[in-house]
């Protein structure tokens, strides 16, 4: 199923719409610009689409844009019964009638005009980075031993900042450098798609070039494993990390495989003091770090 919950927001398609318009009306972009970007008809199944059109609606109801067409549009969507029906059979009655429940709720919403439509709102960048995109970093744990972690980028979006660290496999009595850590592995999955190879290529650059150097991988594409740290959480214990060199990751493999949120530095302690248990229980997968290196070529 490709949403996580029968809310308006819930789910990939959902999120990414909603968030995407409020994401360009934040950052003033004129609103016919966002209708472009944001079309009525897209090339979705049912299901998909409802979930599209509704998270549509609801922002453009949000920030002025409403109109017969969509309520329309929107109201003979909600009409054919998808989303209920799917939530129905794949989940319970019970999830079923939630979703009805949401979607009855949204067409009374955006029925009536918005007579407070939302300003667009500024974020403040931070500026002042604890750590660095590429930066290496270690810490020790109870056990007395170091482990790794590679700051790969850090993400400002919707006013937050967060550092995204991929995992490495590295422990031991002394802290590693650039060069030691790329015998070791960074941890992350690949992830199969209906994309034909050349397809998968031309969204992941030099993906095939991995593909030739690690067995069992062709024709997927690699996502890292992220630990999200904000920078305010970071606060509490960035003493406790300490930038020991740089690796530079080429930018084509930072593709996002999966991400949890990270606040205290007793979840590094769980997670890398046993990292391989941890990838086990995830599924996720050893990749090479040497492979993954940006030699500038």
């Amino acid at each position: 199923m490709a949403t996580d919950g029968p809310k308006i927001i819930d789910g990939d398609t959902a999120h990414d719409t909603y968030w995407g318009i409020m994401d360009l009306y934040d950052n003033e972009v004129d609103l016919e610009k966002i209708k472009e970007e944001f079309p009525f008809d897209v090339d979705y199944d049912d299901f998909d689409y409802e979930n599209y059109l509704t998270s549509l609606a609801l922002a453009f109801w949000e920030i002025g844009l409403m109109n017969d067409s969509l309520l329309k549009k929107v109201s003979n969507t909600i009409a054919k019964g998808v989303g209920v029906k799917v939530w129905t059979e794949e989940c319970d009655k019970k999830t079923g009638r939630q979703r009805e429940l949401a979607l009855n709720r949204l067409i009374k919403k955006i029925s009536v005009e918005n007579v407070k439509i939302r300003k667009p709102k500024k974020k403040r960048k931070v500026t002042n980075f604890h750590f660095q995109p590429d930066d290496l970093l270690t810490f020790k744990l109870n056990d007395g031993q170091y482990r790794a972690v590679i700051c790969t980028k850090i993400t400002q979006q919707r006013g937050l900042c967060t550092y995204d660290l991929v995992g490495t496999t590295y422990k031991g009595e002394f802290k590693p450098d650039s060069k030691v850590i790329e015998d070791y592995a960074v941890c992350g999955r690949w992830i199969s798609s209906g994309f034909y190879r050349n397809e998968i290529i031309e969204m992941q650059t030099d993906i095939d070039k991995l593909w030739e150097k690690i067995p069992n991988s062709s024709n997927r594409f690699l996502g890292l494993s992220y630990h999200l740290v904000t920078h305010k959480a970071f606060y509490g214990f960035k003493e406790k990390f300490e930038k020991v060199g740089v690796v530079k990751l080429k930018e084509s493999y930072k593709r996002d495989g999966s991400y949890g949120y990270e606040s205290t530095f007793d979840r590094f302690e769980e997670i890398f003091g046993d990292i391989q248990n941890h990838m086990q229980i995830f599924g996720e997968k050893c990749i090479p770090i040497v492979h993954l290196i940006d030699d500038g070529a």
